[in-house]
């Protein structure tokens, strides 16, 4: 399978990331592929990546991003959402995203030359924020939204709809509402269920909670979730998208999420294995069966 035109994406303000980048743009050059590369920039508001240009086309037939899960979400906000397939590769340890170590870089891409790579599907979460009725945010995630607090002492109550049916009011320290794929991220320090990242599910988790009957929830992508403020202080309470991008919200706004029409592809090679990444990241210990111990 070959490549005329490739994106590579690398980690910010890291400088071997930005070699590996110019080693690999060679290595595609020679082989006569047009490069794009682009430093993934710190984001911090919303403004900002609202505002930031794309230096890599979308007619780009791959994006091989260098850096760890962090800079593999950036990139699938900019690009991966409009079909570009995406190959990870980790420059630290193993990612749930980033899951190529560097190492294994070179023969990873000769797989795909020989296109003997999967392509694995994940969806995407799009988020509207309204205020006084009128949409002010529109935006997509690939892992989660979150609704968080910033006082410490200070607990907010969300009124949470699923298909305009009320579920519950969360009186807690936030909310997660996350996909299969963000399952891992935030969710899973929260104390939410670990998903299988295809899974066609969204899961919202309370952050301590105040009621301890509070538990974390699954329901299904084709759900549309509405979260309105509750009485809280003139205080803004933060919106988080994947971690990385952040809006306040006031007393009075409604949240609106459900799943996205654009998903999100990303290349493994074919011994991938979601579970030993799970052991490896989690440090899940093993214990291999005797057959002749029941004998």
């Amino acid at each position: 399978m070959s490549q005329t035109s490739v994106g590579i994406i690398y980690k910010h303000n890291h400088e071997p990331a930005r070699l590996e980048a110019e080693k690999l743009g060679k290595w595609f050059r020679k082989r006569g592929t047009e490069v794009f590369l682009e430093e993934m920039e710190a984001e911090g508001s919303l403004e900002k990546c609202n505002l930031q240009s794309l230096i890599i086309p979308k007619s780009v037939n791959l994006v091989v991003v260098l850096g760890g899960d962090g800079t593999l979400l950036g990139a699938a906000r900019k690009i991966g959402r409009f079909g570009v397939p995406i190959l990870g590769v980790n420059l630290g340890g193993l990612g749930f995203l980033t899951e190529i170590p560097l190492d294994r870089l070179y023969p990873v891409l000769e797989i795909l030359n020989d296109g003997r790579l999967e392509a694995e599907t994940r969806s995407m979460l799009e988020t509207k924020v309204l205020r006084k009725g009128k949409e002010i945010v529109r935006f997509q995630v690939l892992n989660d939204v979150v609704i968080n607090k910033r006082t410490l002492a200070r607990i907010i109550d969300l009124d949470v709809m699923i298909n305009e049916e009320f579920l519950t009011t969360f009186r807690a320290d936030g909310l997660i509402i996350s996909t299969s794929t963000g399952s891992t991220a935030y969710n899973l320090s929260a104390g939410g269920p670990i998903l299988y990242p295809t899974m066609q599910t969204f899961i919202l988790t309370p952050i301590c909670p105040f009621t301890l009957t509070n538990r974390p929830i699954i329901i299904p992508d084709t759900a549309v979730i509405h979260i309105k403020m509750g009485k809280i202080s003139e205080e803004a309470v933060t919106l988080t998208f994947d971690g990385q991008v952040g809006f306040d919200l006031f007393y009075g706004d409604e949240v609106v999420i459900y799943k996205a029409k654009e998903e999100i592809t990303l290349l493994r090679p074919p011994e991938h294995s979601y579970f030993k990444i799970l052991r490896s990241k989690l440090m899940w210990g093993g214990v291999t069966y005797n057959k002749n111990a029941d004998k």
